[in-house]
């Protein structure tokens, strides 16, 4: 059950109107990150030439808190176009590349759509938001300019985080086909971040702010549900030094999962049919 006492309402990442506060820029990016980020920038032009709409970064790099060695390079891309398999082929064949030329990043994670379907009425709320909010220009015309302005509701939530339920038959699946220490290691990473961000943005609306910080949205959901504080504690230490047990993906698949999406759709609802 969740507690009955919370903390005040937060102000953190809105700006004065209440309206969620785009992250980053690249003014922040660290030293140590600026020639891969340059390098990504001129080979997705190479590659993409005028299919090009515009392309993004986001994540700890232009936050400003990325760490040497440790942290990856995380893109977002729009086509004129749809992206076909060869276009995807093309950008995993690109981050492979790059994460093997620059030792400062530990991989890179592109996201590939086209500019319609990121301006479009079913994501306005999920990856329109994620561009306007979480994502730093890099280059062409920012589609930001054609996305409103958000506020931390139920709307919000529903649409970036409302198909946990869908997502854990998927997870079960890729668990138990992991068959390396190295594949553990990163699913632990990926579902540690994902169910910390899941479990801020179902009570973001009450909170009334936004963080990326993992730490941070950890500590939040505590506030409202105790009895599962630490567990979120734990996951969010997970997604920045993730380990390769296996107990911990069970953990996530058996007990937290589908807790949390029972709880979400409870308070939120479900997110709109893809």
């Amino acid at each position: 059950m969740a507690a009955e006492t919370v903390p005040p309402v937060a102000r953190k990442g809105l700006d004065a109107e209440g309206y969620i506060e785009r992250e980053g820029s690249l003014g922040r990016i660290p030293q140590p990150f600026r020639p891969v980020v340059a390098a990504a920038r001129d080979r997705v032009l190479d590659l993409f030439g005028p299919r090009l709409h515009s392309a993004y970064l986001y994540g700890s790099i232009p936050r400003g808190t990325a760490r040497v060695g440790r942290s990856d390079l995380d893109l977002l891309l729009a086509l004129r176009d749809e992206p076909t398999d060869a276009d995807r082929e093309g950008v995993r064949e690109l981050g492979e590349a790059l994460d093997k030329e620059f030792p400062q990043i530990d991989g890179v994670g592109t996201l590939l759509y086209s500019r319609d379907l990121l301006l479009s009425e079913l994501e306005r709320h999920d990856l329109g938001w994620f561009v306007a909010c979480l994502c730093t220009p890099l280059l062409g015309d920012d589609l930001a300019e054609y996305l409103p302005r958000y506020r931390p509701d139920a709307l919000l939530a529903r649409e970036t985080n409302g198909d946990l339920a869908l997502l854990l038959p998927r997870w079960r699946e890729r668990i138990e086909a992991a068959d390396s220490d190295g594949t553990r290691t990163r699913l632990v990473r990926f579902m540690s971040r994902h169910l910390v961000r899941t479990a801020f943005t179902l009570v973001m609306p009450r909170w009334n702010g936004w963080t990326s910080d993992l730490t941070e949205m950890a500590e939040v959901f505590g506030a409202y549900y105790p009895e599962r504080a630490e567990q979120l504690r734990t996951a969010a230490v997970l997604g920045h030094t993730p380990t390769a047990d296996a107990a911990v993906l069970r953990t996530y698949v058996d007990d937290l999962g589908p807790w949390l999406a029972d709880e979400y759709t409870r308070v939120h609802g479900t997110k709109a049919p893809r």
